[in-house]
């Protein structure tokens, strides 16, 4: 038991960093760090204490104890076993303080259940590509959510994966042990090229976050990786202790019962749910049932080839992130993996700017997805001030992002996200007033005041320069209402000429004959 000892004290310094979390003071770093040595020391500490229990029916076993002390069965064939101290009081800071909404837990659950639906999807295919024949389980890869008002529950099943009896003690009894995480690694060991973008996973926390809202939460799982395969029941009050029984009549997959508390029985309201899957997890990839109807119809156009996307799509695709009435004037469809992975699409609006377009204050931005699911719907940081009337979404799988998958962390990558983003808006918007002059005219004539406001505020001398190509002036050389940019203008500059004059008016007519570059 040295090993356990040896775990018990790693844990100590990393059980006060989650205490300041609790305090709403907690260092992002120092998080990442515990969760790295928790995925490691718990995970060892739950192998060894499996390998013991198997010598008895019912047990538990202490973090600091050398031995294990039985515990009356309440029923034959139900294991009981105990979270480990430190876990315990990490389950409670999970459940009370790691995430800002209580609605973020349906999120956390429909991305665990596209995971296992992505895994079996996986599976699938590699039996495919090996020659094997189809396997019994052939059940269409969805996700169905059901409601009860009256008995207070929240029920989403998904046709998945499933899991194991080793399966659930080690991923529902370890807290930041990601089965996603693992299965990607997995992936990249077998070196089979498989695409893991699908797979939304990475911390191990999200299926705590159901004790925010519920008093009690049953798993019922079995596995697909086996026709013969045991089902089982997962049980917890999120105390410190959970059951573990078999159970015959188990659909293959995954189903997750919330015995919700009296305080949030809002999540047993049908329109409910479905607001929260609109805001967080329209664009997952296998369609979601909630009673019976299909709550994701909208497809992530972003992902999908621009040659394949109508107009007709791109006008509702707009309404949808824009929140807007108006149709998009200009749609920005890009693609790159170097030097960050980003999957954009950016509308600028048809409109003229409103009140509240022109306020630096207001809260504006594009929604920033990582593999389909919201992470932000309004977000001020990757492009600057000056692009806030841009609309639509960016989708990065690079983006660090904290425990809760609620909030960037400042680095290196966010500025460069940032960078690129604005380097290719600039050159799109000059290939636009080259190729289409006299509607980006119309747009300059709307929105030429952010772009002023770009080469006033911005902080890049190379972004001003860029910004100061798509600027437009009257010219004494020009009819009224006519305008030339500065590089016209300097083309024509007499040979000894080296600055630039000029009047500052709205209008030429204004200025009685005067003109705004001699």
């Amino acid at each position: 038991m040295a090993a356990l000892v040896r775990s018990g004290a790693a844990f100590r310094p990393c059980a006060r960093v989650f205490l300041a979390t609790r305090k709403r003071q907690a260092n992002i770093t120092l998080v990442n760090s515990f969760r790295a040595s928790l995925t490691t020391d718990v995970k060892c500490t739950s192998s060894l204490f499996v390998k013991k229990s198997k010598s008895v029916q019912l047990g538990t076993c202490r973090l600091f104890s050398t031995k294990q002390e039985p515990v009356q069965s309440t029923s034959p064939g139900i294991d009981k076993l105990e979270f480990q101290a430190e876990t315990r009081m990490l389950l409670d800071i999970v459940a009370k303080s790691l995430y800002s909404d209580k609605e973020v837990f349906i999120r956390e659950l429909i991305s665990n259940a596209s995971d296992a639906l992505e895994k079996l999807r996986y599976e699938r295919l590699s039996a495919q590509q090996a020659g094997a024949g189809a396997s019994e389980h052939q059940a269409a890869l969805e996700i169905k959510i059901e409601t009860d008002k009256q008995n207070r529950t929240f029920t989403i099943q998904d046709s998945g994966i499933g899991m194991t009896k080793e399966e659930l003690i080690q991923n529902l009894g370890t807290i930041a042990r990601s089965g996603s995480k693992a299965f990607i690694e997995q992936m990249k060991e077998k070196s089979t090229g498989a695409q893991d973008s699908a797979i939304i996973g990475q911390f191990g926390v999200g299926f705590y976050s159901s004790f925010m809202v519920a008093d009690k939460v049953e798993v019922f799982t079995k596995s697909a990786n086996s026709p013969d395969a045991q089902g089982y029941k997962w049980s917890s009050d999120g105390t410190g202790t959970y059951e573990v029984q078999p159970l015959d009549s188990v659909e293959t997959g995954t189903k997750i019962v919330l015995h919700l508390k009296m305080e949030s029985r809002e999540f047993s309201d049908e329109d409910s749910i479905l607001g929260v899957i609109k805001k967080y997890s329209n664009f997952v990839g296998s369609p979601i049932y909630v009673n019976g109807t299909q709550a994701n119809t909208i497809q992530p156009l972003w992902l999908m080839d621009p040659k394949s996307v109508t107009p007709q799509m791109h006008d509702e695709f707009y309404r949808f992130v824009g929140n807007t009435g108006d149709r998009p004037r200009f749609n920005l469809h890009y693609k790159t993996d170097a030097p960050i992975n980003i999957r954009a699409l950016l509308y600028f609006p048809e409109g003229k700017p409103g009140l509240f377009d022109l306020t630096r204050e207001g809260d504006q931005g594009v929604a920033l997805y990582s593999k389909k699911v919201l992470i932000k719907s309004k977000t001020d940081n990757i492009l600057p001030k000056w692009l806030r009337f841009v609309k639509g979404v960016v989708d990065s799988e690079d983006i660090p992002l904290n425990l809760s998958r609620e909030l960037l962390q400042n680095s290196a990558l966010i500025t460069k996200l940032r960078t690129v983003l604005t380097n290719r808006i600039l050159r799109f918007l000059q290939e636009k007033a080259v190729k289409e002059p006299e509607q980006f005219v119309q747009f300059y004539t709307d929105y030429g005041l952010f772009l002023k406001e770009g080469i006033v505020t911005g902080q890049q001398q190379l972004d001003k320069e860029e910004i100061s190509k798509l600027l437009r002036f009257e010219s004494s050389t020009q009819k009224s209402g006519e305008k030339v940019t500065l590089p016209e203008y300097c083309s024509r500059m007499k040979k000894d000429q080296r600055d630039v004059y000029y009047l500052a008016a709205p209008r030429l007519a204004l200025l009685f004959g005067l003109v705004c570059f001699y």
